[in-house]
């Protein structure tokens, strides 16, 4: 996309998709936290047959609620929105499977600035060390900051297929196929139950000797973010098992092996929390207090709405002039960016600890990896 001021020379923008290769250069390093440089980005989707006939703006304002309507307004105006590659008025209306292109100014959440040691490196298998607070894959408002991400920056490994999933606060061995035909033999294995995984966790209390296992079924409430154990109800949320044995403990933490015979969303901290032994520093299921998403909401929540907020009282000053003034000076000021000129989307401050939760090995039919235990692990 191309845009110029009054009496200046045309300047081009480099809009990137999820085609553009990753570099080390996309990371900035400050306090112990791992910044992404903002980067423009192309959103692409296009039109299903339910949105066929709405215009360009409602479409948008109806699917995608994060920006106010007038948002909506201006970025078709100026051409942050368009569609099979053309500027549209405000009026247009979609047909069924026309391309649509969002142009933004892309801020990723901030993560610990760990790096991502590599466990074994074979011909169509990586493991890794994951640390806590990176997510896995793409997702959300994360692509760069991420273990995929990183992997292609830093090491040049591409393209990678995780083929298990840990939470972005979970740290531990990631399993990472390097080519489709053996991430599609993991899923066999792991979806035919033929494959064990074991995790540590730093739990409240002196925890029982002898091995405990826990069925009871987890119910993911995702308005509330959590989990909670069915003990009561059998119909409520889907079967879940865990075997829970004790490692070591000084009486008032302890260290317990968990392995999870099924995979539910937050499976081993709700059946720990269900035990009277929650991970010991694990606030979303140490605290009694279930707080409302809809209402508190988590910081990528809060984010979307301070975002929200700043869009709609900022609007005339910085939109107005959007169309002349926009992306001709520093590629790192938009004046239609609401995170601008913060690294981070507002909400996030990189001020996190990850939980003491850490995948230590997975073994199937003939393999088995690992990964050493973290230094939380230790009783004093």
């Amino acid at each position: 996309m191309k845009r110029k001021r009054e009496g200046e020379a045309i300047m081009d923008i480099v809009w990137q998709t999820p085609a553009n290769p990753l570099h080390p250069q996309d990371y900035i390093f400050r306090n112990g936290i791992r910044y992404v440089k903002p980067y423009y980005f192309e959103f692409i989707a296009h039109v299903k047959n339910r949105w066929a006939g709405k215009t360009i703006v409602d479409l948008f304002a109806d699917e995608f609620k994060g920006r106010p309507y007038e948002y909506y307004v201006s970025a078709v105006k100026c051409g942050r929105i368009q569609v099979d590659g053309e500027m549209v008025p405000v009026s247009y209306m979609v047909k069924s499977s026309q391309k649509l292109s969002h142009f933004v100014h892309r801020h990723e959440p901030p993560v610990m600035a760990c790096d991502v040691p590599i466990l074994r490196k074979e011909l169509d298998v990586l493991t890794v060390c994951k640390p806590a607070s990176v997510p896995v894959h793409p997702c959300g408002q994360y692509r760069k900051n991420t273990i995929v991400g990183i992997l292609e920056a830093e090491h040049g490994l591409a393209p990678l297929f995780p083929i298990h999933r840990l939470d972005r606060l979970v740290s531990g061995l990631l399993i990472l196929a390097r080519n489709a035909a053996k991430a599609d033999m993991f899923r066999q294995q792991i979806e035919g139950g033929l494959v064990k995984k074991q995790y540590i966790a730093k739990v409240v209390g002196e925890f029982p000797e002898d091995e405990l296992i826990v069925d009871a079924n987890i119910d993911y409430n995702a308005r509330e973010g959590r989990s909670t154990a069915e003990v009561r109800d059998s119909t409520k949320g889907k079967t879940a098992s865990t075997k829970f044995k004790r490692i070591s403990s000084n009486g008032t933490q302890s260290i317990v092996l968990c392995e999870p015979v099924t995979g539910r969303t937050h499976q081993i901290r709700v059946h720990l929390k269900h035990l009277g032994h929650p991970i010991a520093n694990d606030m979303l299921y140490i605290s009694e207090q279930t707080v409302d998403r809809s209402s508190k909401g988590s910081s990528a929540d809060r984010s979307a709405r301070m975002s929200d907020a700043s869009l709609t009282s900022n609007f005339d000053e910085k939109v107005s002039n959007e169309c002349e003034e926009n992306s001709d000076s520093d590629l790192s000021i938009d004046p239609m960016c609401t995170n601008c000129p913060n690294l981070a989307p507002k909400g996030y401050d990189g001020d996190e600890e990850g939980l003491w939760l850490h995948c230590f090995r997975y073994c199937g039919p003939g393999w088995e990896y690992e990964c050493p235990y973290p230094d939380w692990a230790k009783l004093s």
